[in-house]
């Protein structure tokens, strides 16, 4: 125990001197430097990165010297709680309140996961590391750290998606072989099918579960919270407008929202729907997606997606209405509330398991 003491707190004292020599922080205090303190330090967004990187990886090499040293490097060893506890007393004492005892579990678990540590991402901090830690499933825990690099999610962003549980809604639409990719490379947008989610979740909205609203209601809530909007929408959204006019011998027409997609240079119309799509519904979007091909389209774009959300469909009824359909049309559901984790995980596990009976 004594060993392995001398040995993290040499870590803990590189860290500390590569951080004063790097921004100046802690000069003349630095026993009482911890990972709550770096935010109010007063140093710029660069230096930041830098004091998260060190600080990562001095809790990486503790996990690693906890691991090696109490445990023989045998991962699977029963961690007494007890030597925690003394250990997080005697660094705490030391350097702070960052060495915890739950601190110091997830320092354990940091080198057991990523046991190399260049597999680590400069761009997360320590406070990723503890949410994606918390995942206990392999795959999931792959897909959000992937798309926390790709797509600079904050802390809260990540907690959000996991929470509504993103990776099980995309991979309910993928067969295996997407599904070992979408957890190895997070998710890759290269065509219309990559950007669909079902359902889609609206928990955001706060709108309560008894409360009756109109489908004008619901867009406006959408446009007022916009932005997270376009987070659950997903990457390279972009806003055009909302009832976008569409005039056809004389008459009307109205989309409710319309995107652009960057990525895939194309126009996304939402429309949406209160209760349970019908055929009517899906041929309107289809004339709409016929319009923007022809009237507004540039030759540099893509054709046009469209999107009917509805609070419910039959999936019968919308394969026979999008079945002789050329357009990218897909119909999705929406939810005012935080989905199951536990069904999408059930019903994902159903997904995987046939996939490989099909397979054999």
């Amino acid at each position: 125990m004594a060993d392995t003491k001398i040995l993290i707190t040499d870590n803990i004292d590189i860290w500390t001197s590569a951080l004063q020599t790097k921004s100046g922080v802690g000069r003349g205090n630095s026993k009482k430097l911890n990972l709550y303190g770096i935010k109010n330090c007063g140093i710029d967004s660069g230096t930041s990165r830098l004091v998260n990187n060190i600080l990562v990886q001095t809790y990486w090499n503790i996990g690693k010297r906890i691991v090696d040293h109490e445990q023989q490097g045998d991962v699977k060893a029963e961690y007494g709680s007890r030597l925690l506890k003394e250990l997080s007393s005697d660094l705490k004492s030391r350097y702070g309140k960052g060495f915890s005892r739950s601190n110091l579990q997830y320092m354990r678990l940091l080198y057991i996961k990523f046991p190399i540590y260049q597999t680590l991402s400069g761009k997360l901090t320590w406070s990723h590391y503890t949410e994606l830690l918390s995942i206990s499933d392999d795959l999931a825990r792959s897909f959000y750290e992937k798309q926390c690099v790709s797509d600079n999610w904050s802390v809260r962003e990540l907690k959000r998606q996991r929470q509504t549980g993103l990776f099980e809604r995309i991979a309910l639409s993928s067969d295996k072989s997407d599904i070992m990719e979408l957890a190895q490379n997070g998710q890759i947008i290269n065509e219309s099918n990559d950007i669909i989610k079902d359902p889609y979740v609206f928990e955001f909205l706060q709108i309560p579960m008894t409360q009756r609203y109109s489908e004008k209601e619901l867009e406006k809530r959408l446009l007022d919270n916009l932005g997270q909007f376009l987070l659950e929408l997903g990457k390279g959204f972009a806003f055009i407008g909302s009832q976008y006019r569409i005039t056809l011998n004389n008459t009307h027409y109205y989309t409710d929202l319309v995107f652009y997609h960057r990525i895939l240079k194309c126009f996304v119309l939402i429309d949406l729907k209160l209760g349970k799509v019908n055929h009517q519904v899906i041929g309107q979007m289809n004339m709409y997606l016929n319009y923007f091909k022809e009237e507004e389209n540039t030759p540099d774009d893509n054709p046009p997606v469209g999107i009917v959300l509805a609070a419910d469909k039959d999936e019968i009824l919308v394969d026979y209405a999008t079945g002789s359909i050329s357009n990218q049309l897909f119909v999705s559901k929406y939810q005012l509330y935080i989905p199951d984790k536990k069904i999408l995980e059930n019903e994902l596990r159903l997904l995987m398991a046939r996939e490989q009976s099909s397979d054999e």
